[in-house]
Formats: C-alpha cells, sequence, structure tokens
C-alpha cells in the first residue's frame, strides 16, 4: 500500500462515519421522544432501574458527552441534558450504560482504563521515535514505534466492546419505556451511527499499521 492509498483510504473512512454520525444525531434531534423526558431525566432513570447510585449527572460543555470513572459523573451536552428528543435520550442511556458497566466492574472498561496511561504515552512518543528511526537509518527504533502504535491499536480493538455493550444496554432500557417500535428503531439508528465512529477509528488505525509495517518488511 502506498502513501496516497492510505491518506485516500483514511480520509473516505473519516469521512462518512462523521457525517453518518453527525446526520443521523442532527436528525432525531429534531424527533420528539413519546416518552416526554429530558435525557437528564433518562438518566437519572436509567440509573434508578439499574440500583446505581452516586453517580453525578450534570451539564457540560456542547459536544461532550461521556462517563468520568475518575468521579464517577456523567457529562451531557445542553442539547442533551434538556432536550426531550430520541437523539438526547439514546445519548444519555448510552452514557449512563458505562456508568453501569463501571459499577458492575465490566472486565473491557476495567482493561480500557488500565490501558489508558500506557496508551498516552505510546500516542505522544510513537512519531518521534520513528522518525528518529528513519533519520538515523535505525530499524530498531522504528520497530519499536510501530511497536508503540500497535498499543494504541489495541486499545481502539478494547474500546469497541465497551461502546457496543453500553449502547446494548441504553436499548434494552429504552425498549423497556415502551416506546413504540418505530422510535426504539430510530434510537438504534442513533446509537449504531456513534458506535460505527470507533469501529472507524479502529479501522483506521490498522490500515496505518500495515503501512508502517512494510518499512519493516522493506528493511528485510
Amino acid at each position: 500500500m502506498d502513501y496516497i492509498t492510505l491518506i485516500i483510504l483514511t480520509m473516505a473512512i473519516g469521512g462518512f462515519m462523521t457525517w453518518y454520525c453527525n446526520h443521523n444525531l442532527k436528525k432525531y434531534s429534531r424527533v420528539a421522544s413519546v416518552t416526554n423526558i429530558t435525557g437528564y431525566q433518562a438518566a437519572q432513570m436509567m440509573l434508578s432501574a439499574h440500583g446505581v447510585s452516586g453517580v453525578r449527572v450534570y451539564e457540560g460543555a456542547e459536544g461532550h458527552d461521556h462517563f468520568n470513572p475518575t468521579d464517577n459523573s456523567i457529562s451531557l451536552s445542553p442539547s442533551v441534558f434538556r432536550s426531550t428528543s430520541i437523539t438526547a435520550v439514546a445519548t444519555a442511556c448510552h452514557e449512563v450504560g458505562h456508568a453501569c458497566q463501571f459499577a458492575e466492574g465490566y472486565s473491557p472498561m476495567r482493561i480500557r482504563s488500565a490501558l489508558v496511561p500506557a496508551v498516552n504515552l505510546a500516542q505522544n512518543a510513537w512519531i518521534f521515535v520513528f522518525f528518529a528511526g528513519i533519520l538515523f537509518n535505525l530499524m530498531g527504533l522504528v520497530t519499536l514505534a510501530i511497536a508503540l502504535y500497535a498499543v494504541a491499536i489495541v486499545f481502539h480493538l478494547v474500546t469497541l466492546p465497551v461502546e457496543l455493550n453500553a449502547s446494548h444496554r441504553a436499548m434494552d432500557y429504552i425498549s423497556s419505556l415502551g416506546v413504540p417500535q418505530t422510535e426504539s428503531g430510530s434510537a438504534f439508528t442513533v446509537l449504531r451511527a456513534c458506535a460505527l465512529t470507533y469501529v472507524g477509528a479502529a479501522l483506521i488505525s490498522i490500515l496505518n499499521l500495515l503501512y508502517y509495517l512494510q518499512f519493516i518488511n522493506n528493511d528485510n
């Protein structure tokens, strides 16, 4: 695989996944849920239904919907926190899914959390090590750089079951609210679109790894 092909593939994959996700988030943010509950209310109700306590749900910055295991809190965008849309309810329940994983000690989440320090180090260091190896023609450094990059791929792969499981938990809860099949289908579309961004990130990382491995193979 040459560099131009790599760039075209990664841009196409990343661009499509981002467009598809944003398109569906926006589309269903204009469709009200029949439950008539806000994202904040949906989060609180799902936490209570699963017997998970001590989780703070607050209104954060726009676009920053996430569960933070360090302080056991859920941040919801204003457009999710206050809205009664299908997107808002689905997004809030997905983040509660992560809170439930944390409360239960869900293994993939524990593994992902344990990998964070190593991933942060690898992501910051690998490119410098890689170019140093190329500059000084030291294949040992190139190999080390690729190994560091591979750590990030492991993180992406571990992230997939964490995200998919959180969405599965969200869908189970939304379905339990007795919403019409059309609404549960729309919520699934929203969650699937978001999950595909993680699939795309993993695929792009793997394609990059295959490209960098050529440096080792060519040297041999």
